[in-house]
């Protein structure tokens, strides 16, 4: 009997340190290993950076760690290496819709069905939590 391969989801956001980290660690847990979750953003401006540190509390609170996660930039390769492609709002979609190559736009949707994702960044404490619990009630959908 052989292992069944986990379906392979990149969650994307704009820098790749606040929704899509976070995305991907709840898509981890909850999919176990039924998925495979790597996440980028937009810009190379965080490539290299932890999550933001707002973030990292928010989803402490709710037990993901995000104190591995470093930044990267998504490319061509990387929506070709997925078999589904999640953005964190149309704005995001749209610029996925623009880099993907044709035959890899089916895989592009918003993480919520309809909604966008909020960006917390330069928010409060309680506009990172809300995007957890977000984040967290859209889970199902995708896992």
């Amino acid at each position: 009997m052989t292992a069944a391969v986990p379906r392979r989801v990149l969650v994307v956001c704009l820098g790749n340190i606040c929704r899509s980290p976070l995305g991907g660690a709840v898509l981890a847990r909850w999919g176990g290993t039924s998925v495979e979750v790597r996440t980028a953003g937009l810009r190379d401006k965080w490539t290299g950076h932890g999550a933001h540190p707002m973030m990292t509390t928010a989803a402490a609170a709710r037990g993901y760690d995000l104190s591995a996660h470093r930044g990267r930039r998504v490319d061509r390769d990387l929506i070709g290496w997925a078999d589904t492609v999640l953005a964190m709002d149309r704005a995001v979609l749209a610029a996925l819709q623009d880099l993907a190559a044709p035959p890899d736009l089916p895989k592009l949707r918003l993480y919520l069905d309809g909604q966008d994702v909020p960006d917390p960044y330069g928010g409060d404490a309680d506009a990172f939590a809300e995007v957890v619990a977000l984040v967290e009630a859209g889970a199902a959908r995708h896992v």
